[in-house]
């Protein structure tokens, strides 16, 4: 018997979607947000502690995602168990948040086919490979500039890394990311298609480190 066609649709809609799976994607993406353009647009809101004046934080660790060459995966099935509340507290205080570190698990890094431990340290290693530019350490007020100039020392200060390797992202006229494509063993890579999309803007919002 053929069933109608709406209720097909309504079959098909109804449907569990099952998750991706654990372990398969191509390679990382690394991800720094500029801690101080964040607070303006969310974290003071918030009351964030990575807010308060005299925090002193300028890059910071968002998260590490795995990729595919086109797309990601997301909120996979893992066989491991997640993390215990001590060990996002301790990722937390390197990420900014427990609160944070646990989000970071749940959509990204239970694709990684690692555990949680794992995983964290993955993610503590992968920032370890990108040295921070000391001139965004010494903003002491808001300054607007060319994106390009992001991305210009990063790839300064890190001779391995070429402008397909490296994108910035900006939100609400302000830099935003910067995002750095690796290997699944933490070497630098050509980022795929979909993420090689840099902010274009002139005048890019940078607010001062607190």
């Amino acid at each position: 018997m053929r069933l109608p066609a709406a209720l097909l649709a309504v079959l098909c809609l109804s449907a569990p979607v099952l998750a991706d799976e654990a372990g398969q994607f191509d390679y990382y993406v690394l991800s720094l947000s500029w801690t101080p353009n964040w607070c303006a647009d969310e974290g003071d809101s918030r009351q964030d502690d990575r807010c308060r004046d005299g925090a002193g934080r300028g890059w910071g660790l968002h998260g590490l995602w795995p990729q595919h060459e086109k797309g990601w995966p997301q909120y996979c099935r893992t066989p491991h168990r997640d993390p215990t509340r001590a060990e996002t507290a301790a990722m937390g205080r390197f990420m900014g948040s427990s609160g944070l570190a646990w989000h970071q698990w749940n959509k990204h890094g239970r694709c990684s086919g690692l555990s949680a431990q794992e995983y964290f340290l993955t993610s503590a290693r992968a920032m370890g490979k990108v040295k921070l530019p000391e001139v965004f350490g010494k903003l002491d007020k808001a300054v607007k500039l060319p994106a390009q100039v992001v991305e210009q020392a990063f790839l300064e200060a890190n001779p391995g890394l070429t402008r397909e390797m490296v994108t910035v992202t900006c939100k609400a006229k302000a830099i935003q990311e910067v995002r750095v494509c690796l290997t699944r063993d933490l070497m630098p890579r050509r980022c795929g298609a979909d993420v090689i999309r840099d902010c274009t803007l002139r005048d890019a919002e940078m607010d001062p480190v607190r």
